[in-house]
């Protein structure tokens, strides 16, 4: 699939949104990805997790982890494909821990999944994690990566199906606080009144 083809599939599913955008690295946007809005449809998910699917085959990956939440669909899909085990890891006292009885046995082959790359410090701490318990990263992969390549991980091998360069701000410097635009924060639709910038 093109680039073309893949936007067509977020805009048909109303997953590529515009507006005024807390992202969860804590920069602003004007528009989001809202990849779960793509996943819920099976068919789209095998798709684009095909493509990854793809890049990997001959790795020999015997786990497929992600950082929770939104990635869990993405890597699920991608193990299934694999014939791989799916692993997730949440954070757990602000830190990014295996938990639920999951665990990297030393020399495994593991791939890391994203659904959104901004600045990659969700898998970036799972790659960490992983490396600490012994596991032998051999790559990490993501449905989109807004950094259009610039975010650059510690792996072998780094691949985004969709690489967009989309503009990110730092909340005291956004444009659209300064318009009085008021910011969500996708999935729970909360308005951050106090991260405006409101001009009278």
């Amino acid at each position: 699939m093109n680039k073309e083809e893949i936007l067509s599939i977020f805009k048909s599913t109303g997953a590529l949104l515009e507006g005024h955008f807390r992202l969860t690295s804590g920069l602003h946007s004007s528009q989001y990805f809202q990849c779960a809005k793509v996943l819920q449809f099976p068919k789209y998910a095998e798709i684009l997790c095909k493509i990854i699917v793809q890049n990997f085959l001959n790795k020999n990956i015997d786990v497929v982890a992600a950082p929770a939440i939104g990635a869990i669909v993405v890597a699920q899909e991608v193990g299934r494909q694999l014939n791989s085990r799916t692993i997730f890891a949440e954070r757990s006292e602000g830190k990014m821990q295996f938990r639920r009885g999951f665990e990297i046995k030393p020399g495994e082959n593991v791939l890391v999944c994203e659904d959104v790359i901004t600045t990659g410090g969700s898998i970036a701490e799972v790659i960490e994690l992983v490396k600490n318990l012994n596991g032998n990263v051999v790559g990490a992969a993501s449905i989109v990566d807004r950094s259009n390549g610039k975010v650059k991980l510690n792996v072998p091998q780094q691949f985004s199906i969709l690489q967009m360069n989309i503009l990110n701000y730092q909340p005291e410097e956004c444009p659209l606080c300064k318009q009085n635009i008021p910011i969500v924060k996708p999935g729970s639709r909360e308005i951050f009144p106090e991260e405006r910038n409101v001009r009278k």
